[in-house]
């Protein structure tokens, strides 16, 4: 695995994503207040070294199953953007034909199964993917991605028992930022640490506070070692700082429940800054490069934007299209 620290063609692969996903976000934040695209948003801003890292290293071996919090889980999974934004407009060519909106981004052909609004609900999801996955013995890794919030429900408890009991090939990760919305741990918890929890369980427990995305790639690498040699759950306790609300584009800190002051220290680490200070530093690529790529990514943003804006909205008539009830 230290072959990462040389191999400029994975660097660059994680950094286009980083930038993708930051960048996509930036064009939702700056747009959003036109009021076109008419659906809640959960930014990915501070995330994006967590999701880039488990992606890529389970690259064409994932099922993922995610949160509300879609954006970047998308965007790392399939690199694409028409359908993604096409859905965020609310139009016929987005992911689920303009039903879905930002909270239910899927793409089961590139392995990410659902996201879901309800908080904790796809992580059972994961754990009955997981069991399929190994009586068809398909060597897939299930993954679940949760924020730390979802561990204070019991279904979270209950699959990583199924999960330990079983031997299933699934990776639980929590995108760990200490709040279950606006309510610290300290509120909400009665007990002083998760990890030691779990730990309890049989399963391996890795965790970091890193925002450098060539360590959360050899974490999940060391975690998928573990699954292919013992075929058991692997816990990913992964903390990140959220830089803007819970819900919407803008920060929060004049609702006074975090300082201000946190958010810079956090900046400081951005996953962005670090990852291609790397490529100039020490793998030598030159910023003209770099530069050159991140212009075809925004160029590829437009586009999809230009794409987006002009697709039609879906008919009346395929509007329970998709729907079924017994």
């Amino acid at each position: 695995m230290d072959g990462i620290y040389t191999d400029s063609g994975l660097n660059l692969r994680l950094y286009q994503k980083l930038y993708l996903i930051r960048k996509a976000e930036e064009y939702i934040q700056r747009k959003y207040p036109n009021d076109e695209m008419k659906t809640p948003m959960h930014m990915s801003m501070g995330e994006e070294a967590i999701v880039t890292g488990v992606c890529e290293a389970l690259r064409g071996q994932g099922l993922f199953f995610g949160t509300y919090r879609t954006h970047a889980l998308y965007l790392a999974v399939t690199g694409e953007t028409d359908k993604f934004f096409a859905e965020l407009y609310g139009k016929a060519t987005g992911t689920a034909a303009g039903r879905a909106g930002s909270m239910h981004l899927a793409s089961p052909e590139n392995g990410l199964v659902l996201t879901s609004a309800v908080v904790g609900t796809t992580i059972p999801l994961a754990v009955g993917s997981a069991l399929a996955s190994k009586m068809r013995k398909d060597s897939k890794i299930s993954v679940s991605f949760f924020g730390d919030g979802a561990t204070d429900e019991g279904v979270f408890w209950e699959s990583l028992n199924a999960a330990c009991l079983w031997r299933l090939p699934v990776i639980f990760v929590c995108e760990d930022n200490g709040l279950a919305i606006q309510t610290p741990i300290s509120k909400r918890r009665g007990y002083e640490s998760l990890v030691d929890i779990v730990s309890r369980f049989n399963c391996l427990v890795l965790k970091t506070d890193t925002t450098d995305v060539k360590k959360v790639y050899e974490l999940v690498k060391n975690a998928v070692d573990y699954i292919r040699s013992s075929s058991g759950p692997v816990f990913l306790n992964l903390k990140y700082y959220r830089y803007l609300d819970h819900v919407g584009v803008e920060t929060d800190f004049k609702e006074g429940y975090r300082p201000e002051e946190e958010f810079k220290e956090w900046l400081e680490r951005d996953p962005l800054k670090i990852q291609r200070e790397f490529l100039i530093q020490n793998l030598e690529i030159e910023e003209d490069e770099i530069m050159e790529m991140e212009g075809k990514i925004e160029n590829q943003i437009s586009l999809s934007i230009t794409m987006a804006r002009l697709s039609p909205f879906p008919e009346k008539d395929d509007l329970g299209g998709g729907v079924f009830h017994v």
